[in-house]
Formats: C-alpha cells, sequence, structure tokens
C-alpha cells in the first residue's frame, strides 16, 4: 500500500486549510449568540478600537472637567472659579468633552463596524469643536471662552493648547485614525466571518 505524501496537500480537505489558526476562531458562545456579536460582515473585533477608545474617554473627560477643576492648582481661564457653569464652558468644553467620551466608549465597547464608525466620527466632531469652537463662539454666541489665568507667555500657550487647540488636535487625530482603520475590512476579519456559521 502507497504511503500518503504528508508534503502533498490532500485535494479532498483543501478548502479546510486555513493559514491562520483555528484558535483564533473558535466557534460563537451562547452570550455572542444572544447579543448578536457573532461575526459577520459588519463584524469588528472590540481589540481594533480599545486603546482609541480608553484614550479618547481620557481626553473627553480632561477637556469635560479641567474649566471646573483647573483653579484649584491655578490651571485655568477666566473666571478662575471651581465648579462655576458659563455659558462658555458649556458649549466650548463640556459639551464637545462629552461627545468624545461618547464617542471613545463606543469604539470601546461596540463590536459592529458601524456603530464603532459613529464612535470615531463623534470623536472627530468632539475634537474639531475644540479647535474651532472658540474661534467661533462670537459669531454663533455659544459664551466668551475667556482667557488663560496665567501670565508668561509659555504658561499661557500651554492653558490654551491644553485646554482648546492641542487637545482639539489630539482628539482629532486618534478618531480620524480610528475612521481610518474601521473603514478597511482586514483578511483576520474576513477569514473570521467566514469561519463562523451563519447564524
Amino acid at each position: 500500500m502507497a504511503s500518503h505524501d504528508m508534503s502533498r496537500p490532500d485535494p479532498e480537505n483543501a478548502h479546510s486549510v486555513d493559514p491562520i489558526s483555528s484558535d483564533d476562531y473558535s466557534s460563537p458562545t451562547t452570550a455572542e449568540k444572544a447579543a448578536g456579536t457573532t461575526p459577520g460582515r459588519m463584524w469588528v473585533p472590540r481589540s481594533r478600537g480599545a486603546i482609541s477608545g480608553i484614550l479618547l474617554i481620557l481626553l473627553g473627560l480632561w477637556g469635560a472637567l479641567i474649566p471646573f477643576v483647573g483653579p484649584y492648582f491655578s490651571f485655568s481661564f477666566v473666571p478662575d472659579e471651581a465648579w462655576v457653569w458659563t455659558s462658555g464652558r458649556g458649549w466650548l468644553e463640556v459639551l464637545p468633552g462629552a461627545v468624545t467620551v461618547a464617542g471613545g466608549a463606543l469604539l470601546l465597547l461596540s463590536a459592529h463596524r458601524a456603530v464603532a464608525s459613529l464612535g470615531a466620527w463623534l470623536a472627530v466632531l468632539g475634537g474639531a469643536w475644540f479647535i474651532v469652537g472658540p474661534v467661533l463662539a462670537p459669531v454663533l454666541h455659544t459664551g466668551d471662552p475667556g482667557s488663560p489665568t496665567a501670565t508668561r507667555p509659555a504658561s499661557v500657550a500651554l492653558q490654551q493648547l491644553a485646554f482648546f487647540e492641542g487637545l482639539g488636535a489630539a482628539i482629532l487625530f486618534l478618531g480620524a485614525m480610528a475612521v481610518g482603520r474601521l473603514s478597511l475590512r482586514s483578511y483576520r476579519d474576513v477569514q473570521r466571518a467566514q469561519t463562523y456559521p451563519a447564524t
């Protein structure tokens, strides 16, 4: 009886050869089925947006809370008072900060490509508003963003960047990266979607 040549693929089982370990694509759990997170065309691994999501949540919290807690350590805009609500703080800092936190949370928690993409775009909008909001404030009558309480030029620049332009640029960068990653389906995404049985 002729021995089987292990170096040559078995044509009957050629379709089952998967270049990626089968451990990466185990059968869906009951919880995954119940939650509707089993892979499909719109499935995306949560790990893809995890780091961006966490960073965006932290940056959004910073942007929304720093105007209220900054006065405690002499890092603030006028009015230099902690936990004082103004329309400028609400429209120009709390609103984009909250939108960024919401976008980061969707990126972190969602395994659905459309929902995660919505989170990424929310972050982009939040970051853009941090940048352009203070410039448009007089036009839109959203309230005065105030001015840095620092007196030295370097400190003034640091406060301006930490409250608005620099913070917005960092959020916009992370959000745009997430949008780019979610706009493409990787080879691993396709393989995983094909491995799971239709439900």
